[in-house]
């Protein structure tokens, strides 16, 4: 019962002094009209661009859009509030007379903004300026110069990219050309095809001589045979013919070291040659297949020239705002109806809770009072 007391008292003292909230809701309504009328306008342009993948991406990754990849779209809002980007706009549209000396920093803060739409591909940049047409034209500006920016900065990529592979090019064609050289040289004051002839017929010649060894060993045999078995008047002749036949064999055998000593001489140098061509050969084919690989990928590249990077478009210029975006009258009226409601009905619950601690104070010293006398 005592809740249901004070609320209905608490309600009727507010209805008590109804006039007094109203003429606060009025007060701050009046204010807050005269200040929104007061306050310059400002109307605010925004312009869209468009951020699709690379043209070289597969068409599954690129409709796949995952955060990480949205989150890299971030850099773009970086491009686009530049400092740089945005002095020159300054410049371009005459800010400074409009606007004041302000700080870069200060003014960009307050006429630019940059963001990307959650969850989208789209970059969203906004120009609050008083003159609406300059506004948009503003929007429209940062917009194009964020693409043509971003079209510079891919294309110096690319440039710089080709600039690498033609140097590798370069390179490797050098590479090749002195390995050519080296192959030429060697096949001039290399020749191997006359050693192989040489070592053919050192080897025709040394059966030939095997055979007449052979020959004059069964010579030897056979006048040792003589020796032996004939007569005291043809043994002269046997020692003789055997004499004979080991002087001629001696030599053949002298022969057949000399032969082998040159044979042995010409297959070392023809093998040395070899190896020396083979090496020579195998470095021409190495620098032949790596010339034809940096001159594919160089066609690639150049195939592929600006099409590595995101592609912006500005897919929507802005249009020029017909309302200003601030002073915002309906907020700031509904702001001001809520203060001036709040405030007087702070201070009158304040108010009221203090009278009534106060009564209750005063009734506590009767009752005192009142007991001590009855004692």
């Amino acid at each position: 019962m005592r809740e249901s007391f004070d609320a209905f008292r608490y309600i009727g003292y507010m209805r008590a002094r109804w006039r007094w909230i109203a003429a606060s809701c009025a007060t701050a309504v009046l204010l807050a009209v005269a200040a929104t009328l007061s306050l310059p306008r400002q109307y605010t342009a925004t312009a869209r661009i468009v951020i699709d993948p690379p043209a070289g991406a597969d068409l599954r990754s690129a409709m796949a859009v995952s955060p990480v990849y949205l989150e890299s779209l971030k850099t773009y809002e970086a491009v686009a509030s530049g400092d740089s980007l945005f002095q020159h706009a300054i410049q371009q549209f005459g800010l400074r007379a409009s606007l004041g000396a302000a700080p870069e920093e200060s003014l960009k803060n307050r006429v630019l903004k940059v963001a990307i739409v959650r969850n989208t591909r789209i970059l969203e940049i906004s120009a609050t300026l008083p003159d609406p047409v300059k506004a948009q034209a503003l929007a429209q500006f940062m917009a194009e110069s964020t693409v043509n920016l971003t079209r510079s900065i891919v294309s110096a990529g690319d440039q710089d990219l080709l600039k690498g592979m033609e140097q590798e090019e370069r390179e490797t064609h050098d590479r090749l050309t002195a390995a050519d050289n080296e192959w030429a040289l060697a096949l001039a004051n290399e020749p191997i095809t006359q050693l192989q002839a040489d070592l053919k017929s050192a080897g025709d010649l040394r059966a030939t001589i095997q055979q007449q060894v052979l020959s004059v060993e069964q010579e030897i045999a056979d006048a040792a045979d003589r020796e032996k078995t004939g007569s005291a008047v043809e043994l002269p002749e046997a020692r003789k013919e055997a004499a004979n036949a080991r002087a001629r064999l001696e030599e053949m055998q002298k022969q057949l070291a000399t032969i082998d000593r040159q044979t042995a001489a010409q297959e070392k140098l023809l093998a040395a040659r070899t190896v020396h061509r083979e090496q020579l050969d195998a470095s021409r084919k190495a620098g032949q297949a790596a010339l034809a690989a940096i001159q594919t990928r160089l066609r690639e590249a150049r195939s592929d020239l600006g099409y590595r990077g995101e592609r912006l478009r500005v897919v929507d210029p802005g249009i020029v705002p017909e309302r200003p975006s601030s002073p915002n009258l309906p907020l700031n009226l509904v702001a001001a109806l809520l203060l001036g409601l709040v405030l007087p009905i702070l201070y009158l619950t304040f108010q009221m809770g203090y009278q009534e601690q106060r009564a209750g104070g005063r009734r506590s010293e009767f009752r005192a009072v009142a007991k001590a006398r009855d004692e």
